[in-house]
């Protein structure tokens, strides 16, 4: 799976007030209609990264978490797992994080009734490395990483710097900027070593002073962009600032 950003992602221009968010959408993957299917499949592709990070962290290799991510949102997939997901409760981060703990709990227990009931594990959760008497399938953590909580939620929020960015490229290729865009989104990422905004301004046949404009007006949009795509993952707006504050401790 790969991460595109959502298509229905509903984009609020600045000042607008968060009114419908992603929870709608998650609503909507609700049953087994083909339009609750779409909604679930869209839902997983966008937030694949996190979940995979996290379950790496309880995975013996890079294979075997991937393996586990794809049964994860394949159960998601197949048994309408996120039916009784409750917006009143928080955030869809959590509720996500809540879910692939339990698929893991899961995955341990059938791997261990396995062992007793047949003799041994099969030999596909063995590869996937499910933790049993005989073989715990769980690496040894080492003290000086990150939680496996702390990566998910570190990936949560580089998923949600990519959606806010490819939602403002869409916006400056809708308005025939993109070309300016792509020239001066290094301001917003950070990677900005050996390049001048005098040397960029000439490039673009512009004053730097404009360029410096540019600049300070496409971080105030992409700060917005950013809260709108945390908007889409809270239920009450109130949580917005709040959320954006976990986003940014996460990436420290």
């Amino acid at each position: 799976m790969s991460t595109p950003p959502s298509k229905s992602t509903e984009r609020l221009p600045p000042g607008a007030a968060f009114v419908t968010t992603q929870w709608t959408r998650v609503l909507e993957a609700r049953g087994a209609s083909p339009e609750a299917k779409a909604a679930l499949s869209e839902l997983c592709a966008a937030y694949y990264a996190p979940v995979f990070a996290f379950i790496r962290r309880n995975a013996p290799d890079e294979d075997a978490a991937r393996e586990l991510t794809q049964e994860f949102f394949a159960r998601q997939l197949a048994h309408q797992g996120i039916d009784t997901v409750n917006p009143q409760h928080g955030r869809f981060r959590s509720y996500l994080l809540g879910a692939v703990k339990h698929f893991l709990a899961d995955m341990r227990k059938h791997a261990h009734r396995l062992k007793r009931g047949a003799g041994r594990p099969a030999e596909s959760l063995e590869a996937l490395g499910i933790g049993t008497d005989t073989t715990p399938g769980v690496q040894v953590a080492d003290p000086d990483a990150a939680s496996p909580e702390r990566e998910f939620d570190r990936k949560w929020a580089l998923t949600l710097l990519e959606r806010a960015l490819a939602s403002l490229a869409d916006e400056h290729k809708s308005a025939g900027t993109l070309d300016h865009f792509e020239a001066l989104k290094v301001w917003l990422t950070g990677d900005t070593e050996n390049i001048s905004q005098a040397d960029t301004a000439r490039n673009l046949g512009l004053n730097e002073g404009a360029v410096k404009v540019t600049i300070h007006r496409l971080r105030r949009q992409f700060r917005q962009a950013i809260k709108n795509e945390i908007a889409h993952t809270v239920k009450d707006p109130a949580h917005i600032e709040e959320e954006m504050k976990c986003l940014l401790e996460a990436l420290l």
